[in-house]
């Protein structure tokens, strides 16, 4: 579960009285959460809902506070991992090389790494134990836009980014870029941010190649409304509720 999220207490049938429910979950106190749901701010299963004596399955209710999607009160992990160079985005490696499973051996849970990052690059990676949530967010029909931040070789000019944002064409396909920018440009390096939402092989550094400068450094620094912050090399955490209701409604879960 979110580690932000309480242990909720239910009656023998496995519900929970809806105001109480939104302040164990740290929406606001139970007499405020009461004042959403009587002002029409409260929606479970697409219907708004003010009587305050509702009850719902915390488990299974979607519920939304003002627009927002509130998780489902789960076992399942919701994780941030800041990948450092040099680890490989699996579970487990034959060649002995450190990997994504060496990072979390400690964790209770087998879990299961959404999409990969190329060996070389590091930052922004999601593991989860939720099986359907992984295959979704990794799956390009969903169009989770993914941040990078890149140090290539050479100036890189604004033609290259106009270049970038008009599409570009790779031996595999044409690659959208939603957004794209020059954070710092010099003759010798130039660091620019990409947003894209596919996932294919060492992507980011073939579109890069490809309208002429090669990627030195890459690191991934958001997918969707996760970002990775001041959050360590090597270290992990939890997802927050806001993030990971915004990711569930991406992935339409």
């Amino acid at each position: 579960m979110i580690a932000d999220h309480p242990t909720i207490e239910t009656d023998d049938e496995g519900l929970i009285r809806l105001q109480k429910l939104l302040a164990q979950s740290g929406v606001a106190s139970r007499r405020k959460c009461e004042e959403l749901m009587l002002d029409g701010q409260v929606e479970v299963d697409g219907e708004i809902v003010t009587r305050l004596g509702t009850k719902v399955d915390p488990r299974t209710a979607v519920i939304r506070v003002a627009g927002k999607r509130l998780p489902p009160i789960s076992e399942k992990v919701y994780l941030v991992l800041n990948k450092p160079r040099g680890v490989v985005s699996t579970m487990s490696d034959p060649e002995g090389r450190r990997t994504l499973g060496d990072l979390v051996a400690d964790r209770p849970e087998r879990l299961f790494h959404v999409g990969r990052l190329d060996t070389d690059t590091s930052g922004l990676i999601l593991l989860t134990n939720d099986g359907d949530f992984a295959h979704r967010m990794a799956h390009p029909s969903y169009e989770v836009d993914k941040t990078y931040v890149a140090e290539v070789e050479g100036e890189v000019y604004r033609r290259i980014v106009k270049q970038l944002l008009e599409g570009v064409t790779l031996d595999d396909g044409p690659v959208t870029v939603r957004k794209a920018r020059i954070v710092e440009a010099s003759p010798a390096r130039s660091i620019v941010e990409l947003v894209i939402h596919e996932g294919r092989n060492r992507i980011v550094r073939r579109l890069l190649d490809h309208v002429g400068h090669p990627v030195r450094r890459l690191t991934r620094t958001a997918i969707g409304p996760v970002t990775l912050g001041r959050l360590p090399v090597g270290e992990m955490r939890a997802l927050s509720r806001t993030e990971l209701g915004d990711l569930l409604d991406r992935a339409q879960l």
